[in-house]
């Protein structure tokens, strides 16, 4: 299998080194991460939300080794917070953030995370806006929805992802959708163990309907991350015997993936956002891209064989 050869990739220096230098990567990489500081990504975003799509934004860049690095990522948040005021566009462009960009790996991690992360939300809500947390391996969870607990006392619209591949995760949602919680669900992208997370494709995709079923029935707030044909058809269908109406779950898919199923979800009357990366530290995030779906690994390659 690939995914775990490329998730190895993405924490080697030498093939950040080596993939970096390619003449063709920043082509590729531009195919998902349209730019590399908030001036980039404000006219996306209008491009985006013109199209009747909306967005959730992500600064890129996970390998915090200082205080000093947890705090700029949070100044970075604030930029970008700062930016989407004029735009008006309320919970139509929400910001996702990993923990371990705010210091959740450093000693004393959780306390740091946590104050650095609610300036952030405070933020987002004075704009008309929220921050969802993103799920990271399984070691860090805990932390997260501890800290997604405390941010709710103040701001119960944050919101958290689960990830179906992990053994706990059906647990999780049985407790997040009884809370009026939002929650996406994901497959999971990170390299797990088998002692705490399914290996088998069908396995994941069993236990990301049985968890889908499990939130649409519930009393949060569904959104459903994928850009498996199978696992939007049936999202429809769950959401349908639950007697959801359209603006009471989302679908969510990456920039610059299946595209045109991102403007036909919204034609539909779907809310459809689209998660939207950028910043310079790009690499990890890439290299992930590349582990979830082996036709991204395909399109690089391809354009490395042509291009380079």
């Amino acid at each position: 299998m690939l995914g775990p050869v490329i998730l190895a990739a993405s924490r080697s220096d030498r093939m950040r080194r080596l993939i970096s230098a390619a003449p063709v990567t920043k082509q590729v990489v531009d195919r998902f991460i349209p730019g590399e500081d908030v001036d980039d990504i404000v006219p996306v975003v209008r491009d985006l939300a013109g199209n009747g799509l909306e967005l959730t934004m992500d600064v890129v860049g996970e390998d915090i080794t200082s205080p000093v690095q947890a705090a700029a990522a949070r100044d970075a948040y604030l930029e970008l917070v700062d930016r989407l005021k004029p735009l008006e566009l309320g919970t139509r462009a929400e910001m996702s953030v990993k923990l371990s960009m705010f210091g959740q790996a450093l000693e004393g991690g959780h306390e740091l995370a946590l104050s650095n992360v609610r300036p952030v939300v405070e933020a987002a809500a004075e704009i008309g806006t929220t921050v969802t947390l993103d799920a990271e391996d399984h070691t860090t969870l805990d932390s997260m929805f501890a800290i997604h607990e405390e941010l709710r006392k103040d701001f119960p619209q944050t919101g958290c992802v689960i990830q179906a591949y992990l053994f706990r995760t059906e647990a999780d949602a049985r407790r997040l959708a009884a809370s009026g919680s939002r929650v996406r669900l994901v497959k999971g992208a990170y390299k797990e163990p088998a002692s705490v997370a399914y290996q088998d494709k069908h396995e994941i995709d069993r236990a990301y309907v049985r968890i889908l079923r499990t939130l649409m029935e519930g009393e949060g707030y569904p959104m459903i991350g994928s850009h498996d044909p199978r696992l939007i058809a049936i999202g429809q269908e769950l959401a349908h015997q639950a007697g959801r109406k359209l603006d009471e779950y989302e679908f969510q898919m990456l920039y610059g993936i299946r595209t045109d199923e991102h403007l036909r979800l919204a034609a539909e009357g779907h809310r459809m956002r689209v998660y939207t990366a950028y910043g310079t530290d790009w690499y990890g995030y890439f290299m992930r891209r590349l582990a979830e779906k082996p036709a991204n690994l395909r399109f690089f390659a391809r354009s490395m064989i042509t291009k380079g």
